[in-house]
Formats: structure tokens, C-alpha cells, sequence
């Protein structure tokens, strides 16, 4: 049977892919702040591990984490689902810390360890989902784009170390435009894909250890757009 840990399980992609490793014969860490909403997956199926953290305490973590390794007997892959945003454009800087604590601090933090894990055991797959929004800056969300940015890149970095390590470590960028979860903040959203249909193309991506898959797939369009759009027209959009 194998390992899995989802980071960021209470609620939407992270609670929809914790049922979809359950349901394929894992057995599944699941973590996040909110106990009561990983008791009632947990009571789902016998196959569930819980641990209440916050990823922004690195310590309690990590350490948290290598619990739920002892406690599964081991670990095959690891999703990196936490995150969070705000919609910030009078620059109030408690909220841009609280972004950057979770979605590079905190990140980071978990980043590591799971490649210095895999490493030691010679294998593994790190699935991070991070956004298009890391693709350009955003006025009303700046920390969340640019922490999204440092995720893809810092994502792209681990994978070419593993490649140049010549390993069986694979590394997966989820990068989703609009899904219908708390994260999606703001007027005039368009594509915004339900839970489900989201979680099974990165269920399926991950399956094919795919490196980098936009989701749904028509913002892979969306994508190739925002890359080449010159500055003095993006300024203005």
C-alpha cells in the first residue's frame, strides 16, 4: 500500500485529492489548521492520518510531518496544497507577511524536507500546487502573485537538481487558474472550474508525473497569452 501526505486537507483541492488517494489504495496523511474538519475526514476511513499544523511554524512542521512518515511507514508522495492570498491594494503589510509566511516560509520549509527525504531513499514524487497568478504580477494581490512566482520557480529549481542528480525523485508544478475554493477572491471571475473536476485533472497529471499542468487545461491557453503580452499593454489591463 502506498504513502501519501496531503499539506493543506480541511477543504477544497486538498480534502478532493486526499479522497481520490484514499479511494486508490493509500494511505494518506492529511494536515492542516482546522481540527475538526480533519476529524471528520479522518472518521471517513481508517486509512487517514491527521496532524493539526500551520505550516508558517516551521518547527511544529516539520516535526509534525515526520510523525506522519513514522505513523504511514513511509512516504511516496507528498502534495503541498496550503496556501493562502489576500486582497491587498492599499499595501497593508500585515497581510502581505501573512501571505509570505505561509506561501514561502512555510513552504519552503516543507519543500525541503521532502526532497531531502526522497533523497535519502533515492525516490519519491513532491506535487506543489502553485497558480498562474505566478505568471505576472497583480495589483490587488501582489504577495500572492509574487509568492506564486517564487513557488514555480523554486519548484523548476528542485526538479532540475533531481535531474541532475540522476534520481527517481519526480517533481510536479499544478499551477490552477479559477477553482471554486475560498482561494478565489475578487469580482469578474471567469473558468472557475467546481472542486471536483479540478482535482481529478491533478489527480490524473500526478498519475503521469506530469511537470508542469495547468488546470483546468484551457489555461494552459490563458498561459501562453500572459507570457507574451508586453508590459506597457499588461500595465493596463
Amino acid at each position: 500500500m502506498k504513502k501519501a501526505i496531503i499539506i493543506g486537507a480541511t477543504s477544497g483541492i486538498g480534502r478532493a485529492l486526499a479522497k481520490m488517494l484514499i479511494n486508490d489504495n493509500y494511505k494518506v496523511g492529511i494536515t492542516g489548521r482546522r481540527t475538526k474538519l480533519l476529524e471528520e475526514l479522518k472518521a471517513e476511513n481508517s486509512n487517514y492520518y491527521a496532524k493539526t499544523i500551520d505550516v508558517a511554524d516551521t518547527e511544529k512542521t516539520t516535526s509534525a510531518v515526520e510523525k506522519l512518515v513514522e505513523e504511514l511507514g513511509g512516504l511516496d508522495l507528498l502534495v503541498i496544497c496550503s496556501g493562502t492570498g489576500e486582497i491587498n491594494e492599499n499595501l497593508d503589510f500585515e497581510k502581505e507577511k501573512r501571505v509570505i509566511n505561509t506561501n514561502v516560509i512555510g513552504f519552503t520549509s516543507i519543500a525541503d524536507w521532502t526532497f531531502n527525504f526522497f533523497e535519502k531513499q533515492k525516490q519519491g514524487h513532491l506535487v506543489v500546487i502553485s497558480s498562474i497568478a505566478g505568471l505576472r504580477g497583480e495589483l490587488s494581490a501582489p504577495s500572492y502573485n509574487a509568492t506564486k512566482a517564487y513557488q514555480i520557480n523554486y519548484t523548476e529549481a528542485l526538479r532540475k537538481k533531481a535531474k541532475k542528480a540522476n534520481s527517481q525523485i519526480h517533481i510536479t508544478d499544478i499551477r490552477p487558474g479559477f477553482v471554486d475554493t475560498d482561494m478565489a477572491k475578487g469580482e469578474g471571475l471567469f473558468w472557475v472550474a467546481n472542486v471536483d473536476k479540478a482535482a481529478q485533472q491533478i489527480y490524473n497529471a500526478i498519475n503521469k508525473r506530469k511537470e508542469v499542468k495547468y488546470i483546468t487545461k484551457r489555461w494552459y491557453f490563458v498561459a501562453m497569452i500572459l507570457k507574451r503580452i508586453p508590459n506597457f499593454i499588461y500595465d493596463k489591463i
